[in-house]
């Protein structure tokens, strides 16, 4: 299983997400690197867990503010042979691709993350998910109740390769991860690559995960805290 660094910007720094609460988020405190520098915290993570993937949400951009397309640049231009997988509330495709087109060449490494809290409708899911290998939809959930305007947990038919089973109250919580979801997620499509989020707490959750059938899952919290030991390929 894939193990995914999480990033979480606001106001050009990354603060600790905690339960899906984004007013309250604080800045992070890191054993990784002193600081809450994007550049420097996202080459601390990619460095410990041995990553070239690397997901970032923008808190200002979701919480209806502009993308930081400057912070977004300098992360890129540090990190030459990473992939950015973005969350920046996209509630359609043209927005996603004039984020890519505002970073020019350096778009090229920038995966939108469309998630399902954002988008606008139906139509905007089919549009967004049209390149099925391209895009990653985020399927979002707080306190059992699904974030989905555009009706996307109900329509697998539409969904791409890459699905993130996001369960918002479990982000920073220690509370382990929904693999009751994720489960569930995967009944309804066996050949969907599914990345969970939320809930890591120490390796033996992972181990949970893999079993339980993710490809993949987003952490942030367990890393900082110096309770996932690095990765060794």
């Amino acid at each position: 299983m894939i193990l995914i660094p999480v990033v979480d910007l606001m106001r050009g720094q990354v603060v600790r997400a905690v339960r899906g609460n984004r007013q309250a988020y604080q800045p992070i405190v890191s054993t990784l690197c002193t600081g809450s520098d994007p550049v420097e915290i996202a080459r601390a993570l990619c460095r410990h867990c041995d990553s070239a993937l690397l997901y970032v949400a923008d808190l200002d951009a979701l919480l209806g503010g502009a993308v930081q397309v400057d912070v977004l640049r300098r992360m890129l231009e540090a990190l030459p042979g990473v992939e950015l997988w973005v969350d920046a509330g996209f509630d359609d495709a043209p927005r996603a691709a004039g984020l890519r087109a505002q970073l020019g060449a350096l778009g090229a490494r920038v995966v939108p993350v469309f998630g399902s809290e954002s988008l606008a409708s139906r139509e905007a899911l089919q549009r967004c998910c049209a390149d099925a290998r391209a895009a990653v939809l985020s399927l979002d959930r707080r306190d059992g109740r699904r974030l989905d305007a555009a009706g996307a947990w109900e329509l697998p038919a539409l969904w791409p390769q890459r699905v993130i089973v996001m369960t918002l109250e479990r982000v920073g919580a220690d509370t382990g991860p929904d693999l009751d979801t994720l489960r569930a997620v995967q009944a309804r499509s066996p050949a969907t690559q599914l990345v969970g989020a939320g809930g890591i707490r120490h390796a033996d959750d992972l181990e949970q995960a893999r079993a339980a059938g993710a490809f993949a899952w987003l952490v942030a919290s367990a890393l900082h805290d110096g309770r996932l030991p690095p990765v060794r390929h």
